[in-house]
C-alpha cells in the first residue's frame, strides 16, 4: 500500500487505527437472560449474573456467537476453531464485578480486511482482530444539580454483548477513517447484527492516531482519542489531533502517549490521562467459561446466511440498471433502501426514472422528517402506480410531484388523490386551444419577442397557459398548439 502524505503537511504522514465497539442486536445479554431493551428505567434489566453476585455462573448467548461469526466472515476474517474468554481486571464504579469478560490472547477472529473507496480507487484496511466482550454499566453525572449533586449508576447495560473490531494502523487520513466507519456500519446493518445507532450507544469508536515523517518505518507516538459521538465528530477530532501533533513536532516538542477527550463545543482534544506505561489489566482465562469451540460445519451454515453486501450490490445496480456509480452507491448504502428501489423496479421497469424519484422525492421528504425508508408512508407499489399514471398521460410530471407530496402526508394511493382533487391532466386539444388563444391575447409583448426570434418567449407563454389550467394541461400539447398558432400569426 502506497503511503499517503498528510494533507496538513507534505513532510508528514498520518497513521490511524480504529477500535469499534458494536452492540449486537440480541434480545438477551451475553451471559444471562436479561433484556437488552434500550431506554428501560434504570437498573430494571439486571440479575445476579450481570451484576456479579457471588456464586453465579455465566452462560454464553449462542445468538451473539452467531452474529459475531457472521460479522467476521463478512469482514474476511479467519474464524478461530477455538477461542477463550478472559477476565479484564480494572476498577470503575460502573463495573460491578471489577472485571469485564472479554477475549484477549485467543480472540474469535483475526486477519481480516475491509475494502474502502477513496478518490475513485479501492484499497484494503486490515482488521487485526474481532472479539466478543460484555459491556459495562453507565454513569449518569449530576454534578452541581439542584436535586442530586453527584453521579448515579445504571447497570442495565452491564452484560450487553459487544463486538470489538480492531483495525490495523492502515488508515492514512481522517477522511479515510470516516469512509471506513460508514462502510463498516453499512455492512453490519446489511447483516442485521446491529442497528449501529451511535445516539443509543450501540456503536462507539476510539481512535489511535500518530504522525511520522514521510519515509520513516517506525510508528510515531500515538494518542488515543475518545468521547466522539458521530462519524463527523470522529473526522473532526482526528483532523485536530493530526494538526496538533504535526505542530508539536515542528516545534521540536515531545509527543506524549496519552488518552485525549474530544470536546464538541471547542472542537479540540484535551488530555485525559497519560498512557506512558501500558495499562496492566491482568488478563487471565475466565474460569467459569469453557473454551469456545466453533465447528467448521456451523461456520459454513452461517456463511450461507450472509446477504449480498453493499459493494457487491452497488456493482450489480451499475451493471443491471445502468446507474451511475454515485447513484448506485446512495441506493445501496442501506439495505431497506436498496430493497425499496428493487421492489419499485419490479413493478415499473425504468430504473433511471425510479432512481430520480427515490433519491430526490422520497429521500428528500424522509430526511426532512428524520425517518427511515422502512417507515415510508409511500409503499413501492404506490410509487410504481404514480409513475404509471404519468406514462398514461393521466397526470403531468409536475402534478405528480404534488400528488406524491399528498401521498407522503396522507398515505393514500395516487389514483384516489388524483380523483379527489380533480388533478386529471387536460388532453382535450380544443380546451387547450382556447387557453392558448387567451394567453396570446393577454401577452402581446411575449408574442412580439417570439416574432423577433427570442425562444425564451415561448417558455413564458407555456407558463401562462399552465397557470390558467392550474398545471393540468398536457405540456407537450401546449407546446405544439402554441407553436402552431404562433406560426399562423407570423
Amino acid at each position: 500500500m502506497a503511503d499517503e502524505k498528510s494533507s496538513l503537511s507534505p513532510f508528514y504522514e498520518t497513521i490511524i487505527g480504529l477500535e469499534v465497539h458494536v452492540q449486537l442486536k440480541t434480545e438477551s445479554k451475553l451471559f444471562c437472560g436479561c433484556s437488552t431493551e434500550f431506554g428501560a428505567p434504570p437498573n430494571t434489566h439486571t440479575c445476579p449474573v450481570c451484576t456479579g453476585m457471588p456464586g453465579v455462573l455465566p452462560v454464553v448467548n449462542k445468538k451473539a456467537i452467531e452474529y459475531a461469526i457472521k460479522s467476521a466472515l463478512a469482514l474476511n476474517c479467519e474464524v478461530a476453531s477455538r477461542s477463550i474468554f478472559a477476565r479484564k481486571n480494572y476498577f470503575y464504579p460502573d463495573l460491578p464485578k471489577n472485571y469485564q469478560i472479554s477475549q484477549y490472547e485467543e480472540p474469535l477472529a483475526q486477519n481480516g480486511y475491509l475494502e474502502i473507496r477513496t478518490d475513485s480507487r479501492r484499497r484494503r484496511v486490515g482488521i487485526d482482530r474481532i472479539n466478543l466482550e460484555e459491556d459495562a454499566g453507565k454513569l449518569l453525572h449530576y454534578i452541581g444539580s439542584r436535586e442530586i449533586d453527584g453521579s448515579l449508576i445504571d447497570f442495565n447495560r452491564c452484560g450487553v454483548p459487544l463486538l470489538e473490531i480492531v483495525s490495523s494502523p492502515d488508515i492514512r487520513s481522517p477522511e479515510e477513517a470516516y469512509t471506513y466507519l460508514t462502510t463498516l456500519k453499512s455492512i453490519l446493518r446489511y447483516l442485521e447484527v446491529s442497528d449501529c445507532d451511535m445516539e443509543k450507544g450501540s456503536l462507539r469508536c476510539d481512535a489511535n492516531v500518530s504522525v511520522r515523517l514521510v519515509g520513516e518505518k517506525e510508528l510515531g507516538v500515538k494518542a488515543e482519542v475518545k468521547n466522539m459521538n458521530s462519524f463527523k465528530a470522529i473526522q473532526k477530532a482526528l483532523e485536530y489531533e493530526v494538526e496538533r501533533q504535526i505542530k508539536a513536532l515542528e516545534k521540536k516538542e515531545r509527543i506524549i502517549q496519552e488518552t485525549r477527550l474530544w470536546d464538541e463545543r471547542s472542537e479540540k482534544t484535551s488530555p485525559m490521562r497519560s498512557k506512558e506505561e501500558a495499562h496492566d489489566y491482568r488478563y487471565f482465562p475466565e474460569p467459569d467459561l469453557v473454551p469456545l469451540v466453533v465447528e467448521e460445519g456451523w461456520i459454513e451454515e452461517i456463511r450461507e446466511t450472509i446477504p449480498e453486501l453493499p459493494y457487491s450490490r452497488q456493482g450489480r445496480f451499475i451493471r443491471e440498471y445502468g446507474l451511475s456509480e454515485y447513484d448506485a452507491g446512495v441506493l445501496t448504502a442501506e439495505k431497506p433502501l436498496a430493497n425499496y428501489f428493487e421492489e419499485v423496479v419490479k413493478l415499473y421497469s425504468n430504473p433511471k426514472v425510479v432512481t430520480n424519484w427515490v433519491m430526490v422525492e422520497l429521500l428528500g421528504r424522509l430526511n426532512a422528517v428524520n425517518r427511515e425508508v422502512r417507515e415510508s408512508p409511500v409503499s413501492p407499489g404506490q410509487l410504481a402506480e404514480l409513475l404509471k399514471l404519468i406514462d398514461k398521460g393521466t397526470i403531468s410530471g409536475k402534478i405528480a410531484k404534488t400528488v406524491f407530496e399528498e401521498m407522503f402526508n396522507s398515505g393514500k394511493s395516487p389514483q384516489v388523490i388524483v380523483e379527489e382533487k380533480k388533478l386529471v391532466q387536460i388532453t382535450d386539444e380544443k380546451e387547450i386551444g382556447k387557453m392558448v388563444e387567451e394567453a396570446l391575447k393577454e401577452n402581446p409583448d411575449a408574442v412580439e419577442e417570439y416574432r423577433k426570434g427570442k425562444e425564451k418567449a415561448l417558455g413564458h407563454l407555456v407558463g401562462q397557459v399552465m397557470r390558467k389550467t392550474q398545471g393540468k394541461a398536457n405540456p407537450q400539447l401546449v407546446n405544439r398548439i402554441l407553436k402552431e398558432k404562433l406560426a399562423k400569426i407570423m
